[in-house]
Order: structure tokens, then C-alpha cells, then sequence
């Protein structure tokens, strides 16, 4: 399975996510990337937080078709990221 992030550098990524569903928290479902490209999440791998500071950070390790993406989830900004 090869990475979807092929340029090995966090991006700014817009994504639309279920909040409070089923046994997990947050669930990503799609995502949108700086190019405009829409990406489909087919199957979520797992799920963690990990503190930084007074910070929670939601890392989501995901599938995309057959590609492997890493979701962030800044609870602070609540901005989300891809990164490698």
C-alpha cells in the first residue's frame, strides 16, 4: 500500500467527518485537497489522540482505495491536516 501524501509534506486538507458516530468519536469520510481534488475515505485503520501542550491532537490512519493517508485533527484550530 503506498502513501497517498507523495511529497512527504503536511497539507491543509478541508474534510467532511461524522462526529459521535457508532464507537468512534470522529470518523473522516472525505476529504478535499489544495488542488481541489476530492479523496473518498473507504475504510478507517485507527484512531488516536495524542496530547501536545494543553492540545488534542486526532490522528487518523485511513485507506483510500488502497492508499494509506494520515488524517490530523487539531482540537485547538480546528483545522485538519494530511500528513506523511
Amino acid at each position: 500500500m503506498n502513501n497517498i501524501n507523495k511529497n512527504n509534506q503536511t497539507e491543509r486538507v478541508e474534510v467532511m467527518a461524522l462526529f459521535n458516530y457508532s464507537q468512534t468519536p470522529c470518523q473522516p469520510l472525505k476529504f478535499k485537497r489544495a488542488t481541489g481534488k476530492e479523496v473518498e475515505v473507504t475504510e478507517l485503520l485507527r484512531a488516536r489522540v495524542k496530547f501536545v501542550g494543553g492540545t488534542a491532537q486526532h490522528i487518523f490512519d485511513c485507506l483510500a482505495g488502497r492508499r494509506v493517508c494520515h488524517l490530523q485533527f487539531d482540537s485547538a484550530s480546528l483545522a485538519w491536516t494530511l500528513t506523511p
